[in-house]
């Protein structure tokens, strides 16, 4: 298999990649690399944790530092849209060393933070500019920034931009870059409207598939437990008490919240990521998970679009989702670029239907278990139990004052546990 520089990749970025610990591309990379680095409009289609963020990163940086455009106020060079505050983050956290390297800069627009420092960023003028649709529109509404200077546009996980209702933006934002610009879209499939997007935007794109949209990795083991629902709670505490890092799925935000501090109380150190924190909360919250301070990340469908946190080794449903391509995007999170992953539903047995047909529509044969607190089913799914953690007690509020009203604290404080893994990079 060629390697980066055969594949047309500039030593200065392959010597970044191979500093972080990347020397062989993945087939995503592999695929696409050779069009997207000529300038070709490209279709990438892959699952999560196949590589695409290094497929999009070096095309993107290589072609705006060979460009004879240089840095304005106000008007970016590259765009790439993303559905996530999260997601933005580690996007830009793959992007912004191959920047440097070539002398470019990069910045990331997105909302649930004060915009000054991003108008006063976009006024110092990007380069490369990483943003979710919402405040990039409210920006450009506002006279910040203008798109008509960007020369590449990338979308990324456009399937999810579609599932999150920002198909409409997406193609305001598009409609505002210069029709003659290099696009290239990445998806994990082309159905919710991606499909318009594609023959909308991309001129004879040549596209690169390099695995079934629709269907789970090889190296994922699916697992069914059936337990009472007296005895949900304590399953679910042990199937999440091992050694490695494991994100839980719950349907509702109280319901994240409210199981991440049961764990942390019961000595198993979690933190929830939902739609109710703020910004700097759901940031602490995954960075601690990222960084191993916390082992265990409980959260909900629509906060774990942007969790791409590599050796995650078991996703437990402790709520069945409601359909089929929910169950695969969430345990996607596992088995990520080749490792190994196990995948957990607990079911209690009114759901047993439920879960059946979501298998089936999933296309999902899983190992079926009935369980009970303490069999040896759990820790061969989970592996040897991590030490107990003490939890740490929360001050008690200091007195308020009759004439002022109470403030709140923000949630989702993280806290903090024993370990810390090393993050491959994607």
């Amino acid at each position: 298999m060629p390697g980066f520089a055969e594949l047309g990749v500039p030593q200065a970025l392959v010597q970044v990649l191979a500093a972080g610990g990347i020397d062989t591309p993945f087939p995503i990379q592999s695929a696409t690399l050779p069009d997207s680095l000529a300038g070709r409009d490209v279709l990438g289609r892959g699952r999560t944790g196949s590589g695409k963020t290094v497929a999009f990163a070096l095309p993107t940086v290589a072609r705006i530092a060979t460009s004879s455009s240089t840095r304005q106020p106000g008007r970016p060079r590259a765009l790439i849209l993303v559905p996530t505050r999260e997601l933005a983050a580690q996007v830009n956290e793959t992007l912004a060393p191959l920047a440097k390297a070539l002398k470019l800069n990069t910045f990331v627009i997105v909302g649930g933070v004060g915009q000054n420092p991003q108008v006063a960023a976009l006024r110092n003028g990007i380069d490369v500019l990483v943003a979710t649709p919402g405040r990039l529109e409210d920006l450009i509404k506002q006279g910040h920034l203008r798109l008509d200077r960007v020369e590449i546009t990338v979308l990324d996980e456009a399937d999810h931009m579609a599932d999150l209702g920002f198909l409409p933006a997406v193609r305001r934002l598009m409609d505002a870059t210069p029709a003659d610009g290099q696009r290239l879209l990445f998806s994990a499939t082309l159905d919710a409207g991606v499909d318009v997007l594609v023959k909308r935007y991309l001129r004879s794109p040549i596209t690169h598939s390099v695995d079934s949209a629709a269907s789970a990795p090889p190296a994922m083991e699916h697992h069914v437990v059936h337990v009472s629902s007296e005895h949900k709670l304590t399953v679910v505490r042990e199937l999440v008490s091992g050694q490695g890092r494991t994100l839980a799925f719950t349907r509702t935000k109280h319901g994240a919240k409210k199981l991440a501090k049961q764990l942390t109380a019961a000595g198993v150190p979690a933190v929830d990521l939902h739609g109710n924190l703020s910004q700097n909360a759901r940031q602490r919250n995954l960075a601690a998970f990222s960084d191993g301070s916390v082992r265990v990340l409980v959260a909900t469908d629509i906060a774990a679009r942007g969790i791409h946190v590599d050796d995650i080794g078991l996703v437990v449903h402790v709520d069945p989702p409601a359909e089929h391509k929910a169950y695969l995007h969430r345990s996607g999170r596992t088995a990520r670029a080749g490792s190994e992953g196990i995948v957990v539903t607990v079911g209690t047995p009114d759901q047993r239907g439920d879960v059946r047909t979501l298998m089936r529509q999933a296309s999902i044969t899983p190992t079926q278990h009935s369980v009970a607190p303490g069999d040896d089913v759990i820790r061969e799914l989970t592996g040897p139990a991590a030490a107990y953690v003490t939890p740490v007690e929360t001050p008690a509020p200091a007195p308020q004052s009759q004439n002022r009203p109470p403030r709140r604290n923000s949630s989702g404080s993280a806290s903090r546990g024993r370990g810390r893994s090393q993050r491959s990079p994607r």
